[in-house]
């Protein structure tokens, strides 16, 4: 039986790529391997029959064993620093192990992105297109999630401050994003294939502001500002001076067109649409109204 494994196991979108492999009545929990840092965080996976084991990214001497055996891999990024030596390392090991396909969770309109961490997205895919292996890349855009990052302060003040103008980008919840995954394993053969995964329409801030508005019964006011306006503001918030740089590439990317891309490859991968934002925020408010207070 054919052993697909999963990386970053015990993080947000390891656990529901998981959960929808389970779900999916196509493959044995044994036949599941998934690797953490902390595999005893995943208890309640081992207690389901999957095959829990630890491996770091950071110690390429632990993926070794952590992958033995494994078919198929799929890499789900890592955070920064050092992301594609990291991820090196686990395509290293996916080969070692005589793994015939790896996925790799990358970025939408991955090339030449000014966003801060396309170049490593980019290089990541270069390095699997040159190990030889048969592979997929699954170019996510946009999680409805991260609206978490400036929703609940917009709801608290009344304003949602941004550099975006009137650039636009699709939302997806993560649970559609882990669906995908989950089925392009489960469908992962011998060809190489690109997937860009989005929601079904495109938002502005100020369309998002105005779903929230309608949502929350609220009158929240959008301020537009320039990208050095909002990396001050960050700084005198007390954002890390790292951060910084990457969220507000976030927004350049957005207002430049980076995410201004609609795709039905989500529903092909997964039989369904994706939910879209207002009942997002709608199945969101009681979560969204506590990160405001």
């Amino acid at each position: 039986m054919t052993k697909l494994l999963v990386t970053g196991a015990s993080g947000h979108l390891g656990r529901l790529t998981l959960d929808a492999l389970l779900a999916s009545g196509k493959i044995a929990a044994a036949d599941i391997i998934a690797v953490s840092r902390d595999p005893a965080k995943l208890a309640e996976y081992t207690a389901k029959g999957v095959d829990t084991r630890a491996g770091d990214f950071d110690k390429p001497e632990t993926l070794t064993s952590a992958f033995s055996g494994a078919d198929v891999v799929a890499i789900i990024s890592v955070d920064f620093p050092n992301r594609v030596q990291r991820h090196s390392a686990a395509i290293e090991a996916a080969k070692a192990a005589g793994a015939s396909h790896i996925l790799y969770t990358s970025l939408a309109k991955v090339d030449g992105v000014p966003v801060t961490f396309g170049d490593d997205h980019f290089a990541t895919e270069e390095v699997i297109a040159a190990s030889g292996l048969a592979h997929t890349f699954l170019r996510n855009g946009w999680y409805s999630e991260n609206l978490f990052m400036n929703l609940p302060r917009a709801l608290k003040t009344g304003q949602w401050v941004a550099s975006e103008a009137q650039g636009r980008a699709s939302y997806a919840p993560r649970q559609a994003y882990a669906e995908a995954l989950a089925a392009a394993m489960l469908s992962a053969g011998t060809e190489n294939r690109v997937f860009t995964l989005t929601g079904t329409e495109l938002y502005s801030v100020a369309d998002i502001v105005a779903l929230a508005n309608k949502v929350f019964g609220t009158s929240i006011a959008v301020i537009d500002i320039t990208d050095e306006q909002l990396a001050e503001g960050m700084k005198q918030s007390g954002l890390p001076d790292f951060l910084v740089p990457v969220l507000v590439s976030m927004s350049t990317n957005v207002r430049n067109g980076g995410l201004d891309i609609i795709t039905d490859d989500m529903e092909k991968l997964t039989g369904k649409k994706p939910l879209d934002l207002e009942s997002f925020l709608t199945l969101s408010k009681d979560a969204l109204r506590d990160a405001a207070k």
